[in-house]
C-alpha cells in the first residue's frame, strides 16, 4: 500500500530510482550489516547491555563488600571505644598514669584509623573499576553504532546522486521497495535512538567514575595523613618513655619533670616558629603577626599560630614543587599566573608544594592556600577567557594588613592575615572548642566534609597546638 505522503511526484522519482538501483543492494546491506545488529538491540535490551557489566559476578561483589562494610562496622565501634577513653581521660587531673591511657588511646585510634580508611580505599576502588569496564563497553558500542550511522548516510547520500532518468529506467516492483523504504527509515530512527541512549549513558557513567575518583583521592589523602598524625603520636611516645625512665614510674618524680618542662619567657622567645616554604622566623615574630590577625578578625591568636604549624607539616615535600608539573590546570594554574604577575615574581622559581602521591599540589606559603583559593581572599577576578586579573580595592587581606603591595602567600604577615579571614568565614570567631575544632576541619576540608568522623583528628590535632600555643602566650603575658 501507497502512503499518502509518498505522492510527492519529484519524490516519487526518487523512490522509483531507490527501487530500481538500490532496494536489492540496501536489501543484502540491511540483512547482512544491521538486521541482525539492531532487531535484538531494542531500546529495553540496550538498556540491560549498558548494565550488565556492573553485574559482573553480582554474588561474589555483593559478598565482597558485605564482607568489608562488616570490617568497617567492627573497626568504627573500636574507634568509638577509644574516643570515649580519651574523653573520659582528659576530664582528670594530669598525672602519670592518665597521661600513658591518653597516648595509648590515640596510637590505638590513629591505627584503626587507618584501617577503616584503607577498607573504604578498597571499595571505592572496585566501584571505579566496574565503572570502567562499563566505559570501554560503552564506547566500543558507541564506535560501532557511529560507524553504521555513517554508512547509512553514505548510501542515502550515493542514491540522491542520480539522475531522474536513471530512476525511471529502473524495473524493480515498487510495493517491495516502498516496503523496504519503511524499514531503512525505520531501522534509521532506531538507530539514532541508540545513539542517543548510549551517548547519555557513557556521559552519567564518566560523571560517576569522576565522582568515584574524587572520593577515591580524598579517602587515599586521608590516610596518608592519618600516617603522619601516627608518626607524630609514636614520637611523642617515645618522649614519653624517656619521662618514664626518668620518673621510674613514681608520680611525684613525674609531676616534677612536668614543672621543670614548663618554659620561662626567655625560653619561649628563643625557640624557633619553624615554617617550610618560608625562612624560620623566631616564635615571639610569630605571635606578633598572630595578635595582628586576631585584633581584625576577632580568632584567637593560639588559634592562628596551631593552623599554621599543622599546615606547615602536613606534607613531606612542601615548598619543593613546579607549578607545571603539581598544581591541577586550569583550576590552580591561571590563577597561579595572575598571583605571580602581580607580585613581579617568576612563577618557575617560588616555592609551591610538591604533589603527593594521592592528588594535587602547588599549596603556596605558610599557611598553604591553593591559588584558586588564595585569589579568592587577594583581590584577583576571573576574566571571561578564565585567566585573572589583579583588583586592589578587591584586596581584603591587603586592606587589613595596610600594606601598599598585592597580598603575597609567601609574606608571613600576608599568610597570618589570609589565615584569620578564613578561620573567621568558619566560625573560629565564637572563641569556642567547639567552633575553633569545626573551623579548623572546615579549613581543611571544607564545609560539607567537616562533619565526617575521617577528619576528626586534623581538629584534635590543631587545637592540641593551640593549647601548647596558649600555654606559651599566658606565659609571656605573665598569667
Amino acid at each position: 500500500m501507497i502512503h499518502r505522503r509518498y505522492f510527492n511526484f519529484s519524490k516519487f522519482l526518487s523512490r522509483l530510482f531507490r527501487a530500481g538501483i538500490f532496494v536489492s543492494s540496501l536489501f543484502l546491506f540491511l540483512n547482512i550489516n544491521f538486521v541482525s545488529h539492531l532487531i535484538p538491540f531494542s531500546i529495553h535490551n540496550l538498556q540491560s547491555t549498558i548494565y550488565v557489566s556492573a553485574q559482573v559476578t553480582g554474588s561474589d561483589v555483593a559478598a565482597k563488600k558485605a564482607q568489608l562494610q562488616a570490617q568497617l562496622a567492627d573497626l568504627e565501634a573500636q574507634i568509638a571505644t577509644q574516643e570515649a577513653i580519651l574523653k573520659d581521660q582528659q576530664g582528670k587531673s594530669e598525672s602519670l598514669s592518665r597521661d600513658i591511657k591518653i597516648l595509648d588511646a590515640q596510637i590505638a585510634k590513629a591505627k584503626l584509623d587507618i584501617k577503616a580508611r584503607t577498607i573504604s580505599i578498597e571499595n571505592l576502588t572496585d566501584s571505579i573499576g566496574d565503572k570502567q569496564v562499563t566505559i570501554t563497553k560503552l564506547t566500543t558500542k558507541l564506535g560501532k553504532e557511529k560507524e553504521s550511522l555513517a554508512q547509512l548516510l553514505r548510501k542515502t547520500n550515493e542514491i540522491d546522486s542520480y539522475s531522474t532518468v536513471e530512476v525511471v529506467l529502473s524495473n524493480e516492483n515498487l510495493s517491495s521497495f516502498f516496503q523496504d523504504l519503511d524499514s531503512f527509515d525505520s531501522i534509521k530512527n532506531e538507530l539514532n535512538k541508540s545513539f542517543e541512549v548510549i551517548t547519555d549513558t557513557k556521559v552519567k557513567t564518566e560523571d560517576e567514575k569522576t565522582q568515584l575518583e574524587d572520593k577515591r583521592d580524598e579517602e587515599t589523602k586521608l590516610k596518608n595523613l592519618q600516617i603522619l598524625e601516627q608518626k607524630r603520636i609514636q614520637q611523642q611516645e617515645a618522649e614519653k618513655a624517656a619521662i618514664l625512665k626518668a620518673s621510674k614510674g613514681i608520680e611525684s618524680l613525674y609531676q616534677n619533670v612536668l614543672k621543670q618542662q614548663t618554659l620561662s619567657a626567655a625560653q619561649i622567645r628563643a625557640q624557633l616558629f619553624s615554617l617550610q616554604g618560608s625562612a624560620a622566623i623566631p616564635f615571639e615574630k610569630a605571635l606578633d603577626y598572630a595578635n595582628f590577625a586576631s585584633q581584625k578578625t576577632g580568632v584567637r591568636p593560639a588559634v592562628i599560630l596551631g593552623i599554621i604549624a599543622e599546615e606547615s607539616n602536613l606534607g613531606q615535600n612542601v615548598g619543593t614543587g613546579n607549578w607545571l608539573v603539581d598544581m591541577k590546570a586550569p583550576r590552580d594554574t591561571e590563577p597561579f599566573k595572575a598571583i605571580t604577575a602581580a607580585l613581579g615574581v617568576n612563577p618557575d622559581t617560588v616555592p609551591v608544594s610538591k604533589k603527593p602521591w594521592y592528588g594535587y599540589g602547588g599549596a603556596m606559603g605558610p599557611a598553604q592556600f591553593i591559588p584558586s583559593t588564595w585569589v579568592l581572599y587577594a583581590g584577583y577576578v576571573k576574566n571571561s577567557d578564565g585567566s585573572w586579573s589583579y583588583n586592589s580595592s578587591k584586596d581584603r587581606i591587603r586592606s587589613l594588613t595596610g600594606s601598599g603591595l598585592p597580598s603575597n602567600p609567601w609574606d608571613a604577615r600576608d599568610a597570618f592575615m589570609a589565615c584569620g579571614i578564613l578561620m573567621k568565614e568558619n566560625g573560629a570567631a565564637a572563641r569556642t572548642y567547639g567552633a575553633e575544632r569545626l573551623a579548623a576541619l572546615r579549613y581543611l576540608a571544607g564545609w560539607g566534609n567537616a562533619s565526617k568522623s575521617a577528619y576528626a583528628f586534623y581538629g584534635d590535632d590543631v587545637m592540641a597546638l593551640a593549647n601548647k600555643y596558649q600555654k606559651m602566650i599566658d606565659i609571656l603575658s605573665g598569667k
